[in-house]
């Protein structure tokens, strides 16, 4: 619940955003799991992580609650977002937030003090193009050292050679959505009604419709087409870690 009427806190906001993107990523929470799990068994317990598109900091703030001795860098280009995300962060005290633009090459220039133990992100990429995502996924595999691991957990829709698969994903995600909003969770446009309130991040609002006007919603890219372009950029190993229906984790080894 918020404090007031007109202004909801950080934490407010952060809240109800879990809220709703579990409405619209059923199992949200057992791909965060097996992504953490993933992490702890392939990397050391000190890892410095990169939450990539990272919203308000929902990845990097769960590697740093379960890994103690961990440190995040979190990077996403909506000024929104990305200033929610300091704030939720900074209870942690090891966790730096950038704003970049993964649609621009050489957006990694920015990261370049740090080395990293694991790239995660979550729903975030399928707004690129896919030659946008081919980049994206190239810089990673030039910046990333070897044994270094990507994560990307999203919705890879089937295509139509699996029209009933297809039926049921789109069935399934409508049935979740229609019982989390009929139980009062925010929809997508009424969080953002609701961080207008916020005084700090209401003034941002322009700015970030101005980063996104010329950025029109992409067709999905399917599981095949990211497999191939994470070994086309030099990923050594690639494959899925979880799937449920069209809801995967992406894993790939440097």
């Amino acid at each position: 619940m918020t404090t007031s009427a007109t202004s909801p806190t950080s934490h407010d906001l952060f809240s109800r955003w879990e809220e709703q993107q579990s409405a619209y990523v059923a199992h949200r929470e057992n791909r965060f799991q097996v992504m953490l799990d993933v992490l702890d068994l392939n990397c050391p317990s000190d890892l410095t992580v990169l939450d990539l598109a990272c919203g308000p900091g929902s990845i990097a703030d769960r590697v740093l609650s379960r890994f103690p001795q961990a440190r995040a860098v979190a990077t996403d280009y909506d000024p929104v977002l990305a200033r929610l995300a300091r704030s939720i962060l900074a209870r942690h005290g090891r966790a730096t937030v950038i704003e970049s633009d993964l649609a621009r090459a050489g957006w990694s220039s920015a990261l370049s003090e740090w080395s990293f133990d694991a790239v995660l992100t979550s729903t975030a990429l399928h707004w690129l193009s896919l030659g946008q995502l081919l980049e994206v996924y190239t810089e990673l595999a030039h910046m990333l050292p070897p044994g270094a691991v990507l994560l990307n957990a999203d919705h890879l829709r089937f295509g139509a050679g699996h029209p009933t698969l297809r039926q049921l994903s789109a069935a399934h995600d409508a049935a979740v959505q229609r019982e989390a909003f009929a139980d009062g969770t925010a929809t997508w446009d009424q969080w953002w009604a609701l961080a207008v309130r916020h005084p700090e991040l209401g003034p941002l609002l322009p700015e970030r419709e101005r980063r996104f006007a010329d950025r029109p919603p992409q067709s999905p890219a399917p599981l095949e087409f990211h497999l191939a372009a994470l070994r086309t950029a030099g990923f050594t190993e690639v494959g899925t870690v979880w799937q449920y229906l069209d809801d995967y984790v992406v894993f790939a080894r440097r």
